[in-house]
């Protein structure tokens, strides 16, 4: 019997498209080896979707990127998922959205769709887990939470006050995103991907700028560029010191939230002094960007910089001062770093566990590439780790900030772009919470045909059920901030 190849040996000899992309199509046979090969820890599993009577994975492994896709016959083809269990839940949703049926799949319940769609009105119960024991009783929170949070229920299994299983049900805020941006155009797509989590509107509107670019063959203006990663890093920085306060708030400590609180509001003031937008939503378009960054802007932003690192400073020293507050953050919703491999997670969740893997370091995109800054990682795996990961990356992204604003140079801030044709493209773009993959493929008459996007949440949201477990009820909010996974990102 003839070796089953590898990835490697697959695309051996094939270019990678503009995108950093190989692309193949494979047999059945292959498409399980694969999936085996993903299990094994040979590759990661990036992204999994149908595609227009296609499943296809993308698959990353060091200075390696490739898209593999399969014929189905009539919607069926072999599960992932029986073999590597991050695919669950992408499956799932892909059954839910597009009918494709996975041969083999473990768990055969809905995921996205509640019963609740027109035309598939359904009376079943989504039926939990059992757990058996003695003196077990469950707890039932949500999908309505107490303040401004989005919905999604998490169903505790629990011995007193120890969890003993955590199983999240998520699907509230489903939007039909795809169902949206397919045939739009590009502008109109544009505008929809930057709402799928708000969150990460500049993530996510830089991947599909980069996905419909790499497509087209559109150049970015360098000018375009550093803008972007400015308002990326901003971001970034908004929310990393918003959640270092939230995880402190959970763990009742109101004065380091408070502080953290007001210097969110203070970036989000200076972002729209700039940009126009506190959020800076629609303002990274196909092509560069919608707003040039004026010098009194620049300036702006260097202000805003030094105040939040005196803020950082402090809060850390504070943070550090007090050891009842890191009782309740050390050791608590330890993640396994082996589960945090195996679901290739990104972000502070895989680097509070030793995972060092960052979009803009291991397969980096202008201007990143040419900009140093150093990528921390943390072992401990927890909430003091994923917090502390945080207060790492505030240091390097103020770094990169203060090296972008250097090297702005006058010129064009968009370019023209090329007529739309069929084309396809995908990219990948590091977001404050992970890595955002973005796959677009247009049609003929230059309108998406179809276009998937995967946040980081759908590798981290099962994680957090692993990391809860054996810890106590009342510190699943720390667990859960420590996480902040987005339901609106993975919902769709």
């Amino acid at each position: 019997m003839s070796a089953v190849p590898t990835l490697s040996d697959l695309v051996a000899g094939r270019d990678a498209g503009p995108d950093g992309y190989a692309r193949l199509d494979v047999e059945p046979g292959v498409w399980t080896a694969l999936a085996q090969g993903c299990a094994a820890g040979s590759y990661d599993l990036s992204a999994l979707w149908a595609d227009a009577g296609k499943m296809r994975m993308a698959l990353n492994s060091v200075g390696l990127r490739a898209i593999v896709s399969l014929s189905t016959e009539g919607g069926v083809y072999p599960s992932v998922a029986a073999h590597h269990a991050p695919a669950m839940r992408l499956e799932r949703a892909m059954r839910d959205l597009y009918g494709v049926r996975p041969v083999g799949l473990p768990d055969s319940r809905p995921w996205l769709d509640h019963g609740r769609w027109p035309g598939r009105q359904s009376d079943a119960r989504y039926e939990f887990l059992t757990a058996e024991g003695e003196g077990l009783h469950q707890i039932a929170v949500g999908p309505v939470h107490a303040g401004i949070i989005e919905p999604g229920h998490f169903r505790f299994t629990a011995n007193g006050e120890t969890v003993v299983r955590l199983e999240e049900l998520l699907g509230y805020v489903h939007k039909g995103v795809e169902g949206l941006l397919a045939g739009a155009d590009i502008a109109r797509g544009a505008a929809i991907v930057g709402r799928i989590s708000g969150d990460s509107t500049v993530a996510y509107a830089w991947a599909y700028a980069r996905a419909v670019e790499a497509a087209l063959g559109w150049t970015v203006p360098p000018r375009a560029a550093l803008l972007r990663g400015i308002m990326a890093e901003l971001e970034r920085l908004s929310h990393h010191i918003n959640d270092v306060g939230a995880i402190c708030n959970d763990a009742s400590v109101l004065t380091i939230n408070a502080r953290c609180t007001l210097q969110r509001e203070d970036m989000l003031a200076v972002a729209d002094a700039c940009f126009g937008h506190r959020l800076m939503m629609d303002r990274i378009v196909p092509g560069g960007v919608a707003v040039d960054l004026s010098a009194d802007g620049a300036g702006r932003i260097r202000g805003l910089m030094v105040r939040l690192e005196e803020t950082r400073a402090e809060v850390l020293r504070v943070y550090d001062s007090m050891p009842s507050l890191q009782d309740r953050t050390v050791t608590t919703g330890i993640a396994s770093p082996d589960l945090v491999r195996q679901y290739a997670a990104g972000g502070f969740v895989g680097r509070a566990a030793g995972r060092s893997f960052d979009v803009r370091k291991n397969f980096p995109y202008a201007p990143y590439d040419e900009l140093p800054f150093d990528l921390k990682t943390r072992t401990t795996s927890d909430v003091d780790g994923r917090l502390l990961v945080r207060m790492d990356e505030i240091v390097e992204s103020l770094k990169i900030v203060g090296l972008m604003l250097d090297r702005l140079a006058p010129g064009d801030i968009r370019s023209d772009g090329p007529t739309p044709m069929a084309s396809e493209g995908a990219a990948l773009v590091e977001a404050f919470r992970g890595d955002v993959f973005m796959s677009v493929r247009i049609a003929a008459d230059g309108r998406l045909a179809r276009v998937h996007a995967r946040d980081a949440s759908w590798f981290q949201w099962p994680l957090l059920e692993a990391a809860v477990e054996g810890n106590i009820v009342a510190d699943f909010p720390l667990c859960n901030k420590s996480f902040n996974c987005s339901y609106s990102g993975h919902d769709l």
